[in-house]
């Protein structure tokens, strides 16, 4: 079972909003109902989960490039929901061809390469699978997209269970969130 929720962020706190997944049948749906629920273009964060198997994070700031972060991304990429997240940060060509010309991974030019420091893939695992990056059995993205946010990187790393709501209580919009469970 899946619960999802778009939490906007407005000059009164934060806004929540139910997420209706079976409109969802790409990444660049999420995305564009993300984008709709902003509040001129402020901050957007669309939360997924599935029961306590993983759960994921998608950052929208405006037009600026979507940011992602799912807990466990092996149990993800097996569930339809979790598999757009973890096909958009492992690379994977299926999605739409606007999204892989944007560097997803949450860094800049010349800064260390987020997804390969937290997907815990190595050398070895690639030659493994030639032309397929292994799907990493932990998190994987970008674990400082909630930094400034007040949900720090350590946190977001080591959260599990009830990981939603850690997350809303951490962003201070636990009472808009449970209205929508």
């Amino acid at each position: 079972m899946y619960f999802a929720a778009l939490l906007a962020r407005t000059e009164d706190g934060w806004e929540a909003s139910d997420m209706e997944l079976d409109d969802v049948e790409s990444l660049s749906d999420l995305i564009d109902l993300a984008r709709a629920a902003a509040v001129d273009d402020d901050t957007v964060v669309a939360l997924i989960e599935q029961e306590d198997a993983w759960f994921g994070v998608v950052r929208v700031d405006g037009e600026e490039d979507p940011r992602y972060f799912v807990s466990n991304a092996s149990a993800a990429s097996r569930s339809s929901y979790g598999s757009m997240l973890t096909d958009e940060l492992l690379g994977s060509d299926e999605e739409d061809d606007e999204l892989d010309e944007l560097d997803l991974d949450g860094t800049e030019d010349g800064e260390e390469d987020t997804i390969a420091a937290f997907a815990g893939a190595d050398d070895e695992d690639e030659e493994d699978s030639p032309g397929a990056e292994p799907v990493p059995a932990g998190p994987l993205g970008d674990p400082r997209l909630l930094d400034d946010l007040g949900v720090s990187n350590k946190q977001l790393m080591t959260l599990d269970g009830d990981a939603l709501s850690e997350i809303a209580e951490s962003l201070g919009a636990t009472e808009v969130l449970e209205a929508v469970r």
